[in-house]
């Protein structure tokens, strides 16, 4: 067992180093591998003192160990069985809306992750070209453009025409991606609708009955990983039936993007926004 521990505390460093090469020393939650390497090398020193001085120790504080330890990779395990199993699949053809989230936008471009989601909005409107793509993103203090701004130059300059895309740019984070882009949506609404009003077409009074504004459909398009979550904010934020786009992710960085997603779901649910 000590060494099992040992060895995965070597790996967590070693992945950490291979984060902060490919992707950068400000991948946001990286620290979080020397965490758990730290945290597993405590482990491997009290398993050891343990050993050698049972009698000294009492029983509570190895069960205690042990006890959280497992409570937490089953909640993680759990957390990860939602995220992949979850989102229910359905047909997401001829959606009237597709919320693209954004990623980190970097002084040479855009990042891996947000080229996939890009190539997958590309790919989705290339077979549903009636679709209205909403592109949500700030500029953050370490960002040239906005995220926003970026995925449109992106998607125009890949064939997508400007008058599909609304553009949000007030967003920081994966609520306030869904909640400003839920606005957008709403504004384009009534956009259409006060124009359909002031130019209304000739009809005979009393030849035709008034009906309700036929409903929405909205997808959200995201990475795997990040799907589950934005579909439950989503629900939280006035939108209850939306439906979910995913593309895949980037390999190096795959674990280490379900680690942050998994402590970012538990946080959003702990505060309120799912």
């Amino acid at each position: 067992m000590i060494w099992i521990l040992w060895l995965i505390a070597v790996i967590c460093v070693i992945y950490y180093i291979v984060i902060v090469v490919y992707s950068g020393i400000t991948t946001s939650f990286s620290l979080i591998w020397l965490f758990f390497a730290a945290i597993c090398m405590l482990l491997a020193g009290g398993w050891e003192t343990y050993i050698k001085h049972k009698d000294k120790v009492p029983l509570w504080v190895p069960v205690s160990a042990a006890t959280m330890c497992c409570t937490g990779i089953l909640v993680f395990a759990v957390v990860e069985i939602l995220v992949f199993t979850g989102v229910a699949v359905r047909d997401t053809s001829n959606l009237d809306y597709v919320i693209v989230l954004g990623a980190k936008v970097k002084e040479t471009g855009i990042t891996k992750s947000l080229k996939k989601r890009l190539d997958k909005a590309v790919e989705y409107v290339d077979k549903n070209p009636g679709t209205i793509l909403i592109l949500s993103g700030a500029k953050g203090e370490d960002e040239p453009v906005a995220e926003a701004e970026a995925m449109r130059d992106y998607l125009i300059y890949n064939g997508v025409r400007e008058e599909q895309l609304i553009l949000e740019t007030r967003s920081y984070s994966t609520v306030e991606n869904i909640a400003y882009s839920r606005v957008a949506i709403e504004e384009d609404q009534a956009r259409k609708k006060a124009s359909r009003l002031n130019s209304p077409g000739i009809v005979v009074p009393g030849a035709f009955e008034e009906v309700p504004d036929k409903p929405i459909r909205v997808g959200v398009l995201t990475s795997d990983f990040h799907v589950f979550r934005a579909q439950q904010i989503a629900k939280k934020w006035g939108i209850p039936d939306i439906y979910g786009i995913s593309c895949g992710s980037d390999p190096v960085l795959f674990l280490h993007f379900c680690v942050r997603e998994c402590a970012a779901i538990l946080k959003d649910k702990l505060v309120g926004n799912m």
